[in-house]
């Protein structure tokens, strides 16, 4: 049996909004995360899905509860934990090859490392663009070198905060592609947070379902058919049917108790 990765045990977080009122959100939340395994979480806009995935980052800290990555508290950011923004966050002022070896260079492991990068610009499908700086290259492209920078540390586990979000389609398709094709060579724990029912479907083992603020996990849901998944096939489109019947549920404002 798979050990797990991360543990997330009992997860409170509340910030302070504006006018000083405490703004929940998350409440006890409690997921396991197995090594190796592919988390998809979904939910509505502000049920906390990207705070969860900063909290795993170790860029927040809750005010209750805890999370550990391979048994260890999280406590501050480490290269075990990579971490992929929605628009890449690539360094303007460095190309393709200089931005993906970053990581190696701050850890000072770019000499003992250096053949890496040329792996992972042939992984990620980028040959011949390692000279090219960000603003030359398609939002698709910069992505991929943002998901390059962050595995080529080896880490533990990779978090993606809708790295495909700001993509067209036929971009977003190719990359989700892709990104499965690095997963299965690196056997990399990935969690991925995502608006996208079939995007989550179609790359996940399970699928995290979150409910409105204060952000709770209200379901998961196992997506046990084989890879490659066809997004128009029968079980793929019955089990959009069926998240989407448990994001109704999770996103509905409860019944009053009683009506007078």
């Amino acid at each position: 049996m798979s050990k797990n990765a991360v543990e997330v045990t009992g997860v409170t977080r509340i910030y302070t909004d504006v006018r000083g009122n405490p703004l929940e959100a998350l409440r006890d939340v409690s997921v396991s995360i197995q090594q190796g395994e592919f988390v998809s979480i979904i939910g509505p806009s502000g049920c906390g899905k990207t705070t969860l995935l900063r909290l795993i980052a170790g860029l927040d800290s809750p005010q209750a509860g805890e999370l550990r990555l391979n048994g260890e508290i999280i406590s501050g950011t480490d290269p075990q934990r990579g971490y992929v923004f929605q628009q890449g966050s690539l360094f303007p002022w460095l190309t393709v090859a200089k931005n993906i070896a970053a990581g190696l260079k701050a850890r000072g492991v770019y000499k003992q490392q250096k053949a890496d990068v040329a792996e992972y610009i042939e992984l990620i499908g980028l040959e011949g663009f390692e000279k090219s700086y960000p603003h030359q290259i398609s939002g698709g492209m910069a992505q991929r070198v943002a998901i390059a920078r962050a595995l080529i540390n080896r880490p533990e586990v990779l978090l993606l905060d809708e790295p495909m979000g700001a993509l067209d389609s036929f971009t977003r398709a190719d990359l989700q592609d892709k990104l499965l094709e690095l997963w299965k060579h690196d056997g990399t724990t990935m969690i991925l947070v995502t608006h996208d029912i079939d995007e989550a479907i179609y790359l996940a083992d399970r699928v995290v379902i979150m409910s409105p603020r204060p952000g709770k996990i209200s379901d998961v849901i196992p997506i046990d058919f084989p890879r490659p998944r066809h997004r128009g096939g029968v079980e793929f489109l019955a089990m959009r049917k069926t998240i989407l019947e448990k994001l109704d549920l999770a996103s509905a404002k409860p019944e009053p108790e009683y009506t007078i």
